[in-house]
């Protein structure tokens, strides 16, 4: 976050600007801010030296972001630009002298800064400072209003803040011109992006505002000209504080905990029924010819012919929406209303048009004006709306379809679909119990027919190339949990994929018939299987699947999207939805785990130079506890009477836990309580080498231990997680994490149990393992709790500790993971 820094001749009017300024962001958000202002406390004047030190320390609090000065007039003019040649040329580059009014810019500057604005844009807010009171008085803004857009002479303007964690990508951006297009034509708007310079674009066209590649964190500027401009920048302020519809904030975390749990069913076609693999023989679809070889007519008759084209594929629309929300849910309802936004885009609607006038049918005008805005979303940086350029794709071919007289693609026969994309209107229309699975050439995993596809249980290989490149009748086979194809394969190596699709699905089907079943080993020990959660949501259907509770509520993940830190009030709440949820079983809840890759918007930390070895967890607090004090007093409020445990992450020495259990004391004094209320347990992640090597003496008077396992296995191996270049590095069955994982068991205090969650609880392959490792319980995402659980049932505790012993003596990970394949084949025969 970029710094400020206040040169003024008054010390005290410095500070009293300063402390306006903060009134208008929380307690604790906002930019670091230097004062460099009186010669002393009395004395008014400027220094030039005493500026040039408060830029210097500004600039490195900002870790680079850059330094904006604020100034009042004369001499602190002049001391501010003698400042900066004294500093370093690498320091004065990253520093901008802002013309604005002293504290009209500070105030703007201070908000737009907390909102996490760059420099220029901080800089430019704060030079149109003066716009509203200009307005207001009906005088002229002497500072030119800011930015304005061409063609909107006197416009009226609103910010809108994106704090979807997709940014403003297809179907938010077509929310934002659903409610644009309620005041058109009447009144105008377009919108930039303040924080990447991006825009001016119509507000009318979907894939223009989508390609303002607006991200969580940015700024967008709406500015509408005409009779109702004050209403429709209302209505879309509104849309912006709902997450333009794309957010859980902060209603959801908060939702009604007698919403029925998503139902489960083994039947194919049906949401939770994924096998993840399937086996036959290649399905092709008849493909659209190329449309420029169609003769072209009068201009005015392919236009008609467009026009005519794009009605009728709105109505096709509108029915596969309606379909998917009764089968599916209102999300994938709104990928349909998405597209059919997209299809009455004026963007691409006038780029073909254009090319009509110049001589191009109607379907060779449309293909090449879709294939532009899709280019254009490939160009983005974010990878999710790169992939958005699918749903452009998806709406062109179906209009194209339509002025070619190509019949919608059928898959008539059984076996695994081949295609080049998976689009959303195929995805709803597959026949479940034909097509076995479906792989594409070219999209990720975030495409929405992939994502509808996978809601209806059918297994998607996504991107495998010139791979898929096979005759139809070809045989195919593929596993979508490792990635692994196979074309034309030989009888061996077919019939071993065979075997794995039958033995998923006869697991599959065990599972669910017993998901509400404890997890009994057959000797007859329980393994409690619990659910890692994110909202109320996802708890309402781990309890759904049979969950034994939460073993790990990320409460920086229920709370991500929120722009400010939610009051003890609002946490109480949801951490009692979410009890309630479970009950009678425990729920677990994590305090802030901020830090690493999981940032909060309300929490205000430096930039470092590598976040994975710096303030995570606890940490975090150390300075500046008042958030994690707000959160341990609503734990203290939501646990009476409810079955409720508290974990502390990243938890490496004594002094982290004294720090955190003195905290714990004094927010149940804030609550009301002498003490943490009784029944409430206590216990720490055990995620850092050093608390695993001294997990006896940390654990002591703890009710329970959690190893973080995605954590622990980067810090023993000194490789991050999400690096995919450190993959062979980062592998959790090295016998070096195994040997910390026994460890932690065979040390703990006697009568504290040890549960395992991240993604080693989440597989099934491993749930033996770490039992045999001395693991208690395991907690998993939501929908792997009935396999797991099934997993579990299958041996017996003896035979899971000679599994662990013999792990334990291997020479890598890959002689692991040979021998889990020869203990699973054994069970399973078994």
């Amino acid at each position: 976050m970029i710094s400020l820094v206040v040169v003024a001749h008054s010390r005290p009017l410095a500070r009293a600007a300063l402390d306006l300024a903060r009134q208008m962001v929380e307690d604790g958000a906002g930019p670091h801010v230097e004062i460099a202002a009186g010669l002393d406390e009395h004395t008014l004047g400027t220094d030039a030296a005493a500026v040039a030190e408060a830029i210097d320390r500004a600039h490195t609090a900002s870790g680079g972001d850059g330094v904006l000065v604020l100034l009042d007039l004369g001499s602190a003019v002049l001391s501010a630009e003698m400042a900066l040649e004294l500093l370093d040329p690498g320091v004065a580059a990253a520093v901008r002298l802002s013309p604005a009014p002293l504290v009209e810019g500070l105030v703007a500057a201070l908000v737009t800064a907390a909102a996490g604005a760059d420099l220029a844009s901080v800089e430019r807010d704060s030079r149109a400072a003066l716009r509203p009171k200009a307005e207001h008085l009906g005088t002229e803004d002497p500072t030119g209003g800011g930015p304005r857009t061409p063609g909107l002479p006197d416009a009226m303007s609103v910010e809108l803040p994106v704090t979807g964690e997709h940014g403003l990508h297809a179907r938010p951006a077509a929310r934002l011109v659903s409610r644009v297009g309620a005041y058109a034509p009447a009144t105008r708007v377009v919108v930039r992006n303040l924080t990447s310079g991006r825009g001016p674009v119509d507000a009318l066209s979907v894939s223009a505002v989508a390609t303002l590649d607006a991200q969580q964190g940015h700024v967008l500027l709406a500015e509408a000209q005409g009779p109702r401009a004050q209403e429709v920048l209302a209505a879309l302020r509104d849309l912006a504080d709902e997450g333009f519809g794309d957010l859980p904030v902060p209603a959801e975390p908060l939702a009604d905990v007698a919403t029925p749990v998503p139902a489960v069913s083994a039947e194919p076609g049906v949401a939770g029924s994924g096998l993840e693999a399937a086996v036959g023989p290649a399905v092709l679809l008849e493909t659209v010819p190329d449309p420029h070889g169609v003769s072209a007519e009068d201009p005015r008759a392919e236009a008609a012919r467009l026009a005519a084209a794009v009605e009728q594929a709105l109505g096709q629309l509108l029915e596969l929406g309606e379909r998917a929300g009764r089968n599916l849910g209102e999300g994938e309802a709104e990928v349909f209303t998405a597209h059919a936004t997209l299809l009455r885009d004026p963007e691409i609607v006038r780029t073909a048009q254009r090319l009509m006038d110049a001589g191009s049918s109607a379907a060779a005008a449309w293909s090449d004006a879709v294939t532009a805005v899709a280019s254009a979303f490939e160009e983005l940086a974010d990878p999710y709306q790169r992939e958005r350029a699918q749903d452009v794709r998806s709406v062109g071919e179906r209009v194209l379809r339509l002025l070619l007289g190509v019949k919608e693609p059928e898959v008539l026969d059984d076996g695994v679909l081949v295609v080049d994309e998976l689009y959303p209107a195929l995805a709803i229309s597959l026949d479940a119990s034909r097509v076995h699975g479906v792989v594409t050439r070219v999209g990720g995993a975030t495409g929405h027919g992939v994502l509808i596809a996978a809601a209806r249980g059918i297994p998607v290989l996504t991107g495998v190339g010139a791979r898929a490149d096979v005759p139809a009748g070809t045989v195919i086979a593929f596993d979508a949990r490792s990635g692994e194809l196979a074309v034309d394969p030989g009888p061996q190596v077919r019939a071993a994929f065979e075997e794995m699709v039958e033995a998923r699905r006869a697991e599959r089907e065990a599972a669910l018939h017993n998901a509400h079943l404890p997890a009994l080993t057959t000797d007859r020990v329980r393994i409690r299987v619990k659910a890692n959660v994110s909202s109320v949501s996802v708890a309402r259907l781990a309890a759904g699947l049979g969950a034994d509770g939460s073993g790990l509520v990320r409460t920086e993940a229920v709370f991500a999207q929120w722009r400010q830190a939610p009051t003890v009030e609002e946490q109480t709440e949801v951490y009692r939805a979410l009890a309630d949820v479970f009950d009678p079983h425990q729920v677990c809840i994590r305090t802030w785990d901020a830090g690493g890759d999981k940032p909060l918007a309300f929490i205000d930390r430096p930039t470092e130079a590598n976040p994975f070895l710096g303030a995570r967890g606890v940490r975090t607090f150390t300075s500046d506890p008042g958030l994690l004090l707000d959160q341990l007093e609503a734990v203290c409020r939501a646990a009476g009477g409810r079955s409720m445990r508290l974990l502390f992450p990243m938890v490496s020495t004594p002094a982290d836990l004294r720090m955190a259990l003195d905290l714990l004391g004094r927010a149940a004094r804030r609550a009301g309580l002498p003490d943490p209320p009784e029944g409430l347990e206590v216990g720490i992640m055990v995620e850092v080498p050093a608390a695993a090597l001294r997990i006896g003496h940390l654990a002591r008077g703890l009710d329970f231990v959690s190893i973080g396992s995605n954590d622990l296995v980067q810090y023993v191996m000194a490789a991050e997680r999400g690096n995919p270049a450190l993959a062979p590095w980062s592998d959790h069955l090295e016998p070096a994490v195994l040997g910390l994982i026994r460890h932690v068991a065979d040390h703990v205090p006697e009568g504290v149990p040890v549960g395992l969650c991240g993604a080693m609880a989440g597989d099934p392959d491993l749930a033996g393992l770490l039992v045999g490792l001395g693991v208690d319980e395991l907690s998993t995402m939501a929908a792997g709790v009935p396999i797991v659980k099934q997993r579990l049932r299958s041996g017996s505790v003896a035979q899971f500790r000679e599994l662990a012993e013999q792990a334990l003596s291997a020479a890598d990970a890959a002689e692991v993971r040979a021998l889990l394949e020869r203990s699973r084949q054994h069970l399973l025969q078994g």
